[in-house]
């Protein structure tokens, strides 16, 4: 792949843009500087490449993973609250990478974004049933009968067949870890409504094979390796 190419598909600007920057030698490959938009590279052998000082490795679609914070938005259009797209470095968003669907503002944890539409649909369609698992805290004590209802399932207003928990696991007085394998909105909160109790805090520790990572920081994201990206949609 030319360089010149290399920049624009990484989201390093316009064409214009990304000539400049090469004009500029600012970009560096193999420890030396480019500057022939012309010149051709292996983009499938590993390549890692640097613009600025700062390493980029070549991904010709990207998936990361982020520790989603409280108070951001899952929206390319956020209307109340950042967006978590603006806790991406530039050219990311300029890669236009979505969310793997959606946390609430409120709700924090595992967070994937992708610029790959088939993945996208592979990882959120309900036929495929992959479980994302919740740490629920709640604002009343849990009992057991509120956790066998919630795996025999609670009727929705919007939808008259019951909806199921996976898996749901009391782990303390008011907390429980809840398996999801469908995706709707405010699931979780009117899940514990419908057995009489309410959430106050919701984290997403496990989304599929992958869990959240323990050393990365609220705000922080990360690219996914080839094994976890093999787990994650085999």
């Amino acid at each position: 792949m030319r360089a010149a190419q290399i920049l624009f598909s990484q989201g390093f600007g316009s064409r214009r843009e990304c000539a400049a920057l090469l004009a500029a030698g600012r970009l560096q490959i193999a420890g030396r500087a480019v500057e022939d938009g012309n010149e051709e590279f292996d983009e499938a052998a590993g390549l890692v490449y640097t613009v600025d000082g700062i390493d980029w490795p070549f991904h010709a679609s990207a998936l990361v993973v982020m520790n989603k914070p409280a108070g951001h938005e899952c929206s390319r259009q956020p209307r109340h609250h950042p967006g978590v797209l603006s806790l991406l470095p530039l050219p990311l968003q300029r890669r236009g990478l979505q969310p793997v669907g959606r946390l609430d503002e409120d709700t924090t944890g595992l967070l994937l974004l992708t610029d790959d539409g088939p993945l996208i649909h592979r990882l959120t369609s309900p036929k495929w049933h992959v479980p994302k698992v919740y740490e629920v805290t709640t604002r009343h004590a849990v009992d057991e009968a509120q956790v066998q209802a919630l795996l025999a399932g609670v009727v929705l207003h919007d939808d008259p067949l019951p909806v199921c928990a996976a898996a749901c696991l009391r782990v303390a007085e008011c907390a429980l870890r809840l398996t999801l394998t469908d995706g709707r909105y405010h699931q979780v909160k009117r899940m514990l409504a419908a057995v009489g109790n309410r959430v106050d805090a919701l984290h997403r520790s496990a989304f599929g094979a992958l869990a959240l990572p323990a050393d990365l920081a609220p705000g922080g994201w990360r690219w996914l390796t080839a094994e976890e990206k093999a787990a994650l949609a085999p």
